[in-house]
């Protein structure tokens, strides 16, 4: 069973850095997909940041500039870099890992972290 845990959150002024770290423990494989979700209090969970196995990236337009995005070349660790941050970065940010279906008639297995409380003042 693929467990994901998330660390570094916490409160910090406007326009000063968080690092979020994902490590994986108990599969065997490389996750296909690894990436960084958000939820700001009181809306539904967005995507902020995903990243391939193959080295793909994709970013939420709120973001672009400012965060990155990256994961370890061997193992199941991702990173999330958050520069310049702003008071509607508030929310809490989990971890995501998926492994893609192998054939046609198989479906993604996704993997979720318990959340990591990011708090941004102005």
């Amino acid at each position: 069973q693929v467990h994901l845990v998330e660390t570094g959150g916490g409160l910090v002024q406007a326009g000063e850095t968080l690092r979020l770290s994902c490590v994986e423990a108990g599969s065997t494989s490389r996750l296909d997909v690894m990436g960084w979700y958000r939820q700001p209090p009181g809306k539904q969970r967005e995507v902020v940041a995903t990243i391939n196995n193959d080295g793909t990236i994709e970013y939420a337009d709120s973001v672009k500039g400012r965060f990155t995005i990256s994961r370890d070349n061997a193992e199941n660790i991702a990173y999330l870099q958050m520069n310049s941050l702003k008071p509607e970065d508030t929310g809490v940010y989990y971890c995501y890992g998926e492994f893609k279906p192998v054939s046609a008639l198989a479906r993604s297995r996704v993997y979720w972290g318990q959340g990591t409380q990011v708090v941004v003042s102005s």
